[in-house]
């Protein structure tokens, strides 16, 4: 999941799992549907495998007459050693700790090793190889980077990491070609992480950098400054990782609620967030629940898309 596009994909594929699962009268099918693996256990992947219990367990629990949403099986792998390494240990079991109360299905130090279109193999740290049934997967893991990393590499000979990514010099701009600057998920510069905040820092200094050599003067080394990291595992619970202060549960939550709302441009946009919200984290209802034809299951071929399309 990366894009907007992605997001709404993602939606439709969920929920239309779920009508699939209704009208599926075999019961191995209906489990295979009402499956969910997220692959990945950074902040995307714990966000994402918390807000499926949350839509199972609350916001479905009473739309169906044939299925119970509340028993779908959520699970995720990461192939390290714990949860969100990157917000530290005590945050890490904190994130183990929450998931598991909610049910979800955690197997760490355990690597994706095959993947169809009706399951996924993962195999364990200790050489066990396990075979879910699923018709949504949700890769969560990082992607490779844009194609256009590959268009210059092949026009100008810039070297590429392992990843896709162009590797640029201090001041993101490209080797042997300093009047060709490289930002965001698109570069390669230490450690840096492909998240919002990198490529809006990294393009507002590209943009300094070409003011500064327009008046003559040398071009400084892009120097990133990390804002925090945040994640919300479900209603009332959530990670951050601001600076030196780790917190999580609902101090968490509040934090990541404060933040979200104020970088939010405009007294309306605010507001609207706040009150669709309150709506999902206090009561069980969710403003996001449109299902269209569109979404077409993989694992039940195009008479569970009928049936989606038909339910919807």
């Amino acid at each position: 999941m990366k894009s907007l596009d992605d997001a709404l994909a993602l939606r439709g594929q969920i929920f239309g799992a779920f009508e699939c699962a209704e009208a599926e009268a075999d019961e191995g099918t209906r489990v295979a549907l009402m499956t969910f693996v997220v692959i990945g256990g950074g902040p995307t992947g714990v966000e994402m495998a918390g807000q499926l219990v949350e839509l199972s367990r609350r916001a479905l629990r009473r739309n169906y007459r044939r299925i119970d949403p509340g028993a779908a099986r959520v699970v995720l792998v990461e192939g390290g050693d714990g949860l969100v390494a990157q917000m530290g240990r005590r945050l890490s079991r904190m994130a183990a700790r929450d998931l598991g109360r909610l049910g979800v299905e955690i197997h760490l130090g355990a690597m994706v090793t095959g993947m169809d279109e009706h399951s996924v193999e993962i195999t364990k740290r200790d050489g066990d190889v396990e075979r879910i049934a699923t018709a949504t997967r949700i890769w969560a893991a990082g992607t490779r980077a844009s194609g256009l990393g590959g268009l210059l590499s092949d026009a100008d000979g810039v070297e590429l990491d392992k990843t896709g990514r162009v590797v640029v010099a201090p001041d993101c701009s490209v080797p042997g070609h300093p009047e060709l600057f490289v930002v965001g998920d698109l570069m390669a510069l230490g450690d840096l992480p492909g998240v919002a905040e990198v490529a809006m820092q990294s393009g507002a200094h590209a943009a300094h950098t070409v003011v500064r050599r327009l008046k003559g003067k040398e071009a400084k080394p892009f120097r990133y400054r990390d804002l925090g990291t945040l994640a919300v595992i479900s209603r009332f619970r959530a990670l951050a990782k601001v600076g030196p202060v780790r917190v999580g549960g609902f101090v968490g939550w509040l934090l990541w609620l404060v933040v979200h709302i104020t970088f939010l441009t405009g007294f309306k946009n605010r507001f609207g967030a706040l009150a669709r919200w309150a709506v999902s984290f206090i009561g069980r209802g969710r403003y996001e629940r449109a299902l269209t034809g569109r979404w077409v299951a993989g694992a039940t071929g195009a008479s569970g898309a009928d049936r989606a399309s038909g339910s919807a």
